[in-house]
């Protein structure tokens, strides 16, 4: 199936899926059948079907992608490039005490920096958009202490199991 990993997430995939539509809609107008337009297109059958059915109500306009994609970002590229600043800042410039950034703290910063009220899922989405990932500590804390961590491997993990 051609979209099967939630290929939906970029401005561009409603527009190749028109254009799939579209083929379809020329096959159609040629006889062929569901079967083999599946096939040739690598879509499902039931798709072929329902693209079928719109397409002999309305004609080819009914193939055609409704607006655009479903969730608009709300910051323009400009306004992000602002925040990837503020956000290489860090956290304690703009009055938290450690050094992470969490969805709560970037949905504060948006904000306080350009009066946006956006939830923690579109900040996720948004962050993940421009190629953002969560991330883990790359070093270990200031107070390991390694001696510790080695007796305790040795003398009670053991007994945990």
């Amino acid at each position: 199936m051609r979209y099967a990993r939630g290929g939906g997430l970029t401005a561009e995939r409603p527009w190749f899926r028109e254009r799939i539509r579209f083929e379809a809609g020329e096959r159609f107008a040629r006889g062929e059948k569901n079967a083999a337009i599946a096939k040739e297109l690598r879509v499902s059958e039931r798709s072929v079907e329902r693209w079928r059915r719109a397409w002999r109500e309305g004609g080819a306009a009914a193939l055609a992608s409704s607006v655009g994609p479903p969730k608009l970002p709300r910051l323009a590229d400009g306004q992000f490039a602002e925040l990837e600043k503020e956000l290489a800042r860090g956290p304690s410039e703009h009055g938290w005490e450690d050094q992470r950034w969490t969805l709560a703290r970037i949905q504060a910063l948006i904000s306080w920096q350009f009066q946006l009220d956006v939830s923690p899922a579109a900040v996720w989405r948004l962050m993940h958009r421009h190629g953002w990932s969560w991330q883990s500590p790359a070093r270990r804390a200031l107070e390991r202490d390694e001696y510790a961590v080695g007796l305790w491997k040795k003398d009670v993990w053991p007994q945990a199991e």
